[in-house]
């Protein structure tokens, strides 16, 4: 089973994603860098409190090696979330001034790694990530970067997928 699940902030996602998983061992995937707490208090909140509803036999791995995690995996997986590893791709080689160009091609070429592990991956993989398209166009380059790359990598992760939900309002829509 592999399930891509979207929707906006705050939409119930995540917990939906968990639900999917249930409480049998698995590993979540945290593919953010981890907040610092002073500057950004709202942000540890927001992670304590995933961390808190989750069961407690789940392991944590805090990676933005998604190619390698699911390539190495032996528990079901949750991946929370795409929006934030993209974002830490970009971060890690500075490249939010680069040509469009030069960061599409390092996004689609992760991209394709962490897809190419996802259909060999034995597991069960559930990955969460943020629907951006339906909203305004955003002003600054830095944001319409990052939502047209995010829509890619979730087009490239759904057609790895045997399903994808959509999540509005804590219902869920399969498509």
């Amino acid at each position: 089973m592999r399930i891509l699940v979207t929707g906006g902030v705050r939409s119930g996602k995540s917990t939906h994603a968990e639900d999917l998983i249930g409480g049998a061992p698995a590993t979540y995937v945290a593919t953010g860098t981890p907040p610092d707490r002073e500057q950004d208090p709202d942000w540890a909140a927001r992670i304590d409190a995933h961390r808190d509803r989750r069961p407690a036999s789940w392991g944590t791995v805090e990676t933005q090696d998604l190619a390698g995690v699911l390539a190495e995996a032996r528990d079901p997986l949750l991946v929370d979330c795409l929006g934030t590893w993209l974002t830490a791709i970009i971060d890690a080689e500075d490249a939010w001034d680069h040509d469009s160009d030069a960061v599409h091609d390092l996004v689609l070429a992760r991209t394709d790694e962490v897809v190419a592990a996802l259909v060999r991956c034995e597991q069960d993989v559930v990955l969460v990530t943020n629907e951006v398209g339906l909203g305004v166009v955003p002003e600054h380059r830095s944001g319409r970067l990052f939502r047209d790359l995010l829509g890619v990598v979730n087009q490239r992760v759904a057609a790895a997928c045997d399903e994808v939900h959509l999540v509005v309002a804590g219902r869920v829509l399969r498509l």
